[in-house]
Parts: C-alpha cells; sequence; structure tokens
C-alpha cells in the first residue's frame, strides 16, 4: 500500500464554491487525485490519497479518497467537481470521504512518513519500506513548522534537485515504485 498526503493551504472546506480552482486551488487537489489513484482503464486499488484542507470556513478537513473502494469515478474535472462538491457538502461517494483532522494529527497515525523537498536524500537510492506515505505541499509548499513536526516522524526525500508539480511528483513516485516492484516481483 502506498498513501500520498497533500496539504492544501487555501483548499476550501465547504461546497460553496464555482469551479475547482476558485475553490482555493481544489483544482490541484483534483491533479494530484489523479495522479495518486488512476493508471489507463484502471483504478490503483492500492493507493490512499489524503488532502487536508486549510481553507475558508472551517478548517482543517481531511479529504479521503480510497483506491479500494473508489467507484463510479471518471477521469473529467466536472466529474470531481461534482463528487467534492457532494462530499465537502456531507453527501457519501464511493471511497471518498471527509472528516475533521489536521496534518499534524494525521501524520501521528501514520508510519514510515517521507517529506518531498528538493534537499532531500534521494527517493531512488533509500529503502522506502513496506507502506510509504509521502507528504507534500501544494503550490505554496509546506508551512515550516508543520514540516518540522513532519520530520519528527519522517524524513526528507527527493525526486530530484528542481521544484515540481505537486501532481507530477505524485507521478514520479508511483512510476519509481511500480519499477521496484516489478524488478522484485
Amino acid at each position: 500500500m502506498r498513501e500520498f498526503i497533500i496539504y492544501s493551504r487555501t483548499g476550501r472546506t465547504d461546497s460553496r464554491f464555482g469551479s475547482l480552482r476558485e475553490a482555493g486551488r481544489l483544482d490541484v487537489v483534483y491533479q494530484c487525485i489523479l495522479m495518486s489513484l488512476f493508471m489507463s482503464h484502471a483504478i490503483r486499488r492500492d493507493v490512499v490519497f489524503h488532502a487536508v484542507l486549510g481553507g475558508p470556513p472551517s478548517p482543517p478537513r481531511e479529504l479521503v479518497v480510497d483506491g479500494s473502494t473508489l467507484r463510479d469515478a471518471r477521469l473529467d474535472e466536472r466529474t470531481w467537481e461534482n463528487i467534492l462538491r457532494n462530499t465537502l457538502s456531507g453527501k457519501s461517494h464511493p471511497g471518498v470521504s471527509i472528516r475533521k483532522n489536521s496534518l499534524q494529527n494525521l501524520a501521528k497515525e501514520k508510519s514510515n512518513i517521507f517529506v518531498l523537498e528538493e534537499s532531500g536524500e534521494s527517493i531512488k537510492t533509500i529503502d522506502l519500506g513496506e507502506n510509504p506515505v509521502f507528504v507534500l505541499g501544494d503550490q505554496v509548499g509546506l508551512p515550516k513548522k508543520d514540516e518540522e513536526f513532519l520530520l519528527r516522524y519522517g524524513k526528507k526525500v527527493s525526486i530530484g534537485g528542481r521544484a515540481y508539480l505537486a501532481s507530477a511528483c505524485i507521478c514520479i513516485i508511483n512510476y519509481i515504485l511500480d519499477q521496484r516492484e516489478s524488478f522484485e516481483g
């Protein structure tokens, strides 16, 4: 199993928004969901995606998308806009849930945490162990106090010396892990 956590500083915590971009950049969260869970003609059933939303009106809220139970989800932005709007308004969708939770509390529930940072140790050379959990910031990055807290539970890793989009980071990590699994299996 692999997990991805993105911290969205501005992601709306209610359903009152026009588009994902207008919802505190929930479009970034949507893109990360796609890269975490979807392959060509398949859903990664061994992935859980978390987005900690820090925007108005009632932060923090944790959005969870569980690949093992996700159903009725296409790849298009309109579908995910509706799923997110419904979930944030309290309606249910198979594999998608919301709860009141902070990034620090979520980290306490996890083990084997890796914080993505350009200056971290190369992900290509380290042992990621069982059930790695990767934490990324949104387009602004992680708040310093949260990053310091996370590093008490994990370590910094890097996919390279450049800053990539969060969704691209997730895609690259999935590729690296898929390659490792295909050579180990």
